[in-house]
This record gives C-alpha cells, sequence and structure tokens, in this order.
C-alpha cells in the first residue's frame, strides 16, 4: 500500500489494521507527520501539531493492543480536533489573536472521551476566528485541496482541510450556522451535525450557546458513527448535555433503508439550489429507492425568515460569550466578529423575544413534519463550493446568502441531527453534497441511511490530487 493509499483510508478500515496488528499505530501516525510536514505549509489545515504527544499515544496504543487491551474503533488512529476545544497546556486561540497564548488548565469533555476511546490525537485544526464566519487578519486561511481558488467552507475549514487532504483519519468540528456541513460539502466529506446536546460542550470555546453544536468530520458514515459513539452522552460539566444513554451507532449501521419515508421538497430544492445540486439530490433519491426507501413529497416551513433571524440570535449570544473581553478589547477583534457582536448589542428585549418565539415556532413545525417522515433529504449548500471572489460577495448578496444558509442555520435554531454526505461533482471537478435530517437523537437512523446510500455509491472515497 502506498503512502497516499494509506494517508485516504477511512478512519475504521485503518483502525482495523492497527487493532488487528497488521499495522503499527506508530508506524500510521509517523506517516500522518511526515505527510503534514510535507503538504500543509501549503494547506495551512493545521493552527497547531502535536507530533511528541501524537507519538507517545500512538505507542501507548500499540502496547495496550499488543497486550490484549482493544479499547474500540478509533484505538490507535490519528484523527485531529478544532483549535476551540481545550487540551491541557496546549495552546488553543479559537481562530483569535486575542487567545494565542492561552492556556487551557484541563481537557474539553469531547477530548477526555477520544483520548478515552485510545485515539492518537494529531494536533488542533485552524478555524474562523472565534468560529465565526472570517478568518482573522492574523491567520492566513486554510485552502481547500480540491481547488484553492475555492471556498473551504466556515468556520470548521481547517477541520475539513486536514480530512479531506489526508492529514487526519477525522476531525471534530463544530456547527452553528453550518460550519460543519459547509466544509464537509465543499470537500466531498461526510460531517454528522448532532442533535443539539447529544455531545458536551464543556471545555469547547463558546460562539452561540444554543446554537452550537460538536461533532465529527470523517470520510464516511460509518467513520461518523464511530466517532460520535466515542464523543456523546452525558457530562456533569455540561448540564445542557442530554441525558439520554447513548446507541452503539455502529451496532445497526448495516440495517438499511427499505421501509424508511424519506421526505423531499421539490418546490424548496428547485428555489434555492442550482441545476447540479437539484440533479444530485434527486440521483441521491433515487438510490434511496432503489434499496427500498419511499420517497415521499413534503412542504417544508419557509425558511427564509429563519436565516434573517439567525444573525442577531447568534449575535446576542455571541455578545454574551465575550463580554469579558469586548468592547474592553476591541481592538484584537477582527472586523466579521466585532461586526456580529455589535449587532447583538444593539437588539432590544422586545426584537429577541420575537426571535425566540419564531424559533419556537420553527422548531413546533419541523417536529411536526418529523412525524410524518423518517428522514428528509435536502441539498448541503445550494451549489457547489463557490469561488473566494464569490464569497466575497456575500454580505451584499441576498440570494446567495439565502441559498447558503437557507439549508443550515434552520437545523441549529431547531436542533435537529443532520449527515451531509457526498453525492457528485460538478463538470469543474468540484464536491456536489446534500443532506438528510432526522428527528431529535435519531443520529443511529442517519449513520444507518448514510452508510446504506455509500454502499451503493463511492463518491466519499474520491479525494483531491495531492500526491
Amino acid at each position: 500500500m502506498s503512502d497516499t493509499d494509506l494517508a485516504y483510508l477511512e478512519l475504521t478500515e485503518v483502525g482495523r489494521l492497527i487493532q488487528s496488528g497488521a499495522a503499527s499505530s506508530v508506524a500510521v501516525t509517523r506517516a500522518m507527520l511526515d505527510r503534514i510536514d510535507r503538504l500543509d505549509s501549503d494547506l495551512r489545515s493545521y493552527a497547531l501539531v502535536l507530533p511528541e504527544l501524537a507519538l507517545a499515544q500512538a505507542q501507548r496504543a500499540d502496547e495496550e493492543i499488543a497486550a490484549g487491551v482493544v479499547r474500540g474503533a478509533l484505538h490507535g488512529v490519528p484523527i485531529a480536533v478544532k483549535d476551540l476545544c481545550w487540551m491541557e497546556g496546549v495552546p488553543t486561540a479559537a481562530g483569535m489573536a486575542l487567545y494565542a497564548d492561552f492556556r487551557p488548565e484541563e481537557d474539553a469533555t469531547v477530548v477526555v472521551r477520544l483520548q478515552d476511546a485510545g485515539a492518537v490525537i494529531l494536533g488542533k485544526l485552524q478555524l474562523t476566528e472565534s468560529a465565526y464566519a472570517d478568518h482573522h487578519p492574523s491567520i492566513t486561511p486554510p485552502r481547500n485541496p480540491w481547488s484553492a481558488a475555492h471556498w473551504p467552507g466556515a468556520s470548521s475549514s481547517g477541520s475539513g482541510v486536514a480530512t479531506a487532504a489526508g492529514l487526519c483519519y477525522g476531525s471534530l468540528g463544530s456547527d452553528t450556522g453550518g460550519s460543519i456541513r459547509f466544509p464537509s460539502a465543499a470537500q466531498g466529506l461526510t460531517g454528522l451535525k448532532p442533535s443539539w446536546g447529544r455531545v458536551s460542550r464543556y471545555g469547547v470555546f463558546e460562539l452561540a450557546a444554543t446554537l452550537d453544536h460538536v461533532g465529527p468530520m470523517t470520510r464516511s458514515a460509518r467513520d461518523a458513527a464511530a466517532m460520535l459513539g466515542a464523543i456523546a452522552g452525558p457530562d456533569p460539566r455540561d448540564p445542557t448535555a442530554l441525558q439520554d444513554p447513548v446507541p452503539d451507532y455502529l451496532a445497526g449501521i448495516e440495517g438499511g433503508v427499505a421501509g424508511l419515508r424519506i421526505g423531499t421538497d421539490p418546490a424548496w430544492v428547485a428555489a434555492s439550489a442550482d441545476a447540479e445540486t437539484q440533479r444530485i439530490v434527486g440521483a441521491a433519491l433515487e438510490v434511496l429507492r432503489g434499496q427500498g426507501a419511499t420517497i415521499v413529497e413534503v412542504g417544508f416551513p419557509d425558511v427564509r425568515q429563519a436565516v434573517q433571524d439567525w444573525f442577531p440570535l447568534c449575535g446576542v449570544e455571541t455578545a454574551v460569550a465575550h463580554a469579558r473581553t469586548y468592547p474592553q478589547r476591541r481592538e484584537a477583534y477582527g472586523p466579521a466578529l466585532t461586526g456580529l457582536i455589535e449587532l447583538g448589542r444593539s437588539l432590544s428585549g422586545l426584537d429577541y423575544q420575537r426571535i425566540i418565539l419564531r424559533r419556537e415556532d420553527l422548531r413546533g413545525r419541523v417536529n411536526a413534519l418529523m412525524t410524518e417522515v423518517d428522514l428528509l433529504l435536502i441539498p448541503a449548500m445550494g451549489f457547489a463550493a463557490p469561488s473566494l471572489a464569490k464569497m466575497g460577495t456575500l454580505g451584499t448578496d441576498e440570494a446567495l446568502m439565502n441559498s447558503l444558509l437557507g439549508f443550515t442555520c434552520p437545523f441549529d435554531m431547531t436542533g435537529h441531527p443532520s449527515l451531509t454526505l457526498p453525492g457528485g461533482v460538478t463538470p469543474e471537478g468540484l464536491p456536489v453534497a446534500f443532506q438528510m435530517i432526522a428527528a431529535h437523537r435519531a443520529e443511529a437512523l442517519l449513520c444507518r441511511a448514510g452508510h446504506a446510500y455509500q454502499r451503493a455509491t463511492d463518491w466519499h472515497r474520491r479525494h483531491p490530487d495531492l500526491g
């Protein structure tokens, strides 16, 4: 197996090699560190690489596995985490100049759980400032490995680039308005935004408390199931974490989609997605129909108000999250994050309450819809990764904004889980994705349906040509 072939294995595939003794974690980790050293000076996906820690964890994994102790699917597998997750004694900047020297005194719960699962942590991945829209002016943004002229997604840009480029076997991202789904869609990945509260947010830098979701970005639905199983569950340090027991997401993953009702709203898709994305959504529905699913036309609630509401709601919550340093340290903030916080600080209590009422109305309508179908299938974005020049017009192009956020931020507002899957490529070779939405706490069903789709297709096995 060539180094490139090794780098692009799925997380669960390389895990089986390591856990069976056919490969060592140390050797795989060294190969991954060498690849990072060779490619990431151009791709800029890592904020910080931790070679000594990674090799020590890999050595420990090899020793445990040799002694017959296998902790699970992640044992010995090199992964990476978004640099808003605390790691004890390790710089954790959250994409902010303000926190360049911050070294937490403890690990985030998700980091503890990954380490308990035996994962090898290669380093911290770059992100936009405080996980909002743009990178701080002092940071060179990560580059999309499929095309440097195209958007890599935000805010989990580094997580997407590293996973797509074969610089880790899986990563953690966060999603407040679409930031697991955007980079996953733009770079041909499988990204899982869990139900709000399914994964503890303790020790994860806050952008907007009731909108933030932490989840895996991987190469397959099976890999996403493995990572979610490691990080999900109650946490006494985060009282907002769901108390439900964590299912074995891998146990039922071969169950298929026969008999499932999959909803589609053709009018919504036609109004907000380009022709190529519409084609790929239709093709995905046909693949699932061919496996025994029933396709049901539904009418999804109008999302335009939710998109408009998302910005001031996120702004209020971000202003609260940054109250200790803003406006006192305003000079350390970039323009996009400053604008969001100022928007939140300017909102009246009456306007805020109106947003909350509309949010609860949307949540109720989506909950009702999800009693009519088992899954909803829609685009992840209304188009493939736009050019960086096109993204520069986002603030003044309402149609672009609605086509980008219209399929993502409503489900941050409602907290429903979503699985993003690659479904094709444009004539220019850029990945195009769709997403499936499920009822609250139904991540196991999402992983099962995603795996069924990926058994019948190979889009998730495509990768950029980096050598």
